[in-house]
């Protein structure tokens, strides 16, 4: 089989001239491939230099690069449309060949290309929608997207979490991120646990207030015995790097502001911390608590979107951020009870079985590729 994927996924020449792209989904798509056969991906190729996140494709995926779209100004707004015709030639080139596509949404470019797979083409396939699937207020071209996907088509839409009158078209997806290796190896690191003090504090993602940085350093400003943490590790880059690394030396805890990290780098700070903190204030479900989970590595979060359908109090901690500040509920929380602690690693490495690939490719046989 032939999978045609189509995404806004970034992806680069490296210093040896070889292609990469963003870890995660390179991870996904390999697996695909090495399921069904062979996966075409039309993205982006960008100039600038690769992040250590990024990775080359390790199975039968052949790359198609299109222009970088959108972004912040006119006329990154406008290069959205200008670049329309030409990446929709790319793309009917390539559904020629393809048994099925997955577009993954959502993304600017699917104000168009959503309608085109829908009216223009007869070939099957399915939707990605990686973002939160019940936002109260997401950005109008996202509300749009979401619209098409459930009035004008009925291919399948795979999202993040289980919801109420869900359409029968929308089936429930983890984000895959954890290999069988990957398992072992974390059922080792969760069964060897002891949370003695000081604890390892974790945060991996990207650098802003919507994610909850900033959250995480006024709690630690604000936590009454400090001396029961012995840093916080921060990994991730952003346009408010310098910010977060000024108001990081008042905390009066250690702070380890490491930027972009190799997914292997990623994985070891896992294995060494004891909680993740990810106080987000909008998300779909981040593969990073699942990946911090398969070690133990407890979650400390926020209940948003699909996260509270994941974690709850036998294996993390979930903030509901109606109810309270992130720094009043963290100072709620006890450090205290190493077997507790215990008990909660284990159970957040059970958690983390769904988001392994070989659980990803059999709900895939099961619910979206049964006909192909």
């Amino acid at each position: 089989m032939r999978i045609l994927v189509i995404s806004h996924t970034e992806h680069y020449t490296d210093a040896n001239g070889n292609i990469v792209g963003w870890g995660a989904t390179v991870k996904e798509l390999n697996a695909l491939a090495d399921a069904f056969g062979e996966v075409v991906h039309i993205a982006c190729i960008h100039k600038k230099n690769a992040p250590a996140s990024a990775l080359p494709y390790q199975a039968n995926v052949r790359f198609v690069p299109i222009q970088p779209f959108g972004g912040k100004g006119l006329l990154n707004k406008i290069s959205i449309l200008t670049t329309a015709i030409k990446n929709l030639r790319i793309i009917s080139r390539e559904l020629k060949n393809a048994d099925v596509f997955q577009f993954r949404a959502p993304t600017s470019i699917g104000l168009y290309i959503i309608p085109f797979l829908t009216f223009f083409s007869k070939k099957k396939g399915w939707y990605k929608y990686a973002g939160n699937w019940v936002h109260k207020n997401p950005p109008l071209s996202y509300r749009l997207q979401k619209w098409m996907l459930l009035r004008l088509q009925k291919s399948k839409i795979t999202i993040n979490g289980n919801w109420h009158n869900q359409p029968a078209h929308c089936v429930s997806f983890e984000n895959p991120c954890i290999t069988n290796e990957e398992r072992l190896t974390g059922k080792a690191i969760a069964e060897g646990r002891l949370f003695n003090k000081p604890l390892k504090l974790c945060y991996v993602g990207r650098l802003d207030a919507e994610k909850g940085v900033y959250d995480i350093l006024n709690a630690l400003y604000n936590c009454t015995v400090k001396s029961i943490f012995d840093s916080l590790t921060i990994v991730g880059d952003g346009s408010e790097y310098e910010k977060i690394q000024q108001e990081s030396q008042a905390i009066g805890i250690p702070i380890k502001l490491l930027g972009a990290l190799s997914h292997d780098s990623v994985m070891e700070i896992y294995k060494h911390c004891d909680f993740i903190l990810l106080p987000s204030k909008s998300e779909g479900f981040p593969k990073v608590i699942a990946e911090a989970a398969n070690y133990g590595c407890i979650p400390i979060v926020s209940d948003v979107s699909a996260i509270g359908q994941y974690i709850n109090d036998s294996n993390g901690f979930l903030w509901k951020q109606e109810k309270e500040s992130f720094t009043t509920f963290f100072n709620k929380l006890c450090f205290d009870d190493a077997k507790k602690l215990q008990a909660l690693s284990l159970q957040a490495y059970k958690m983390a079985a769904m988001f392994t690939y070989d659980a990803y490719i059999e709900k895939l046989r099961k619910h979206i590729l049964v006909d192909n």
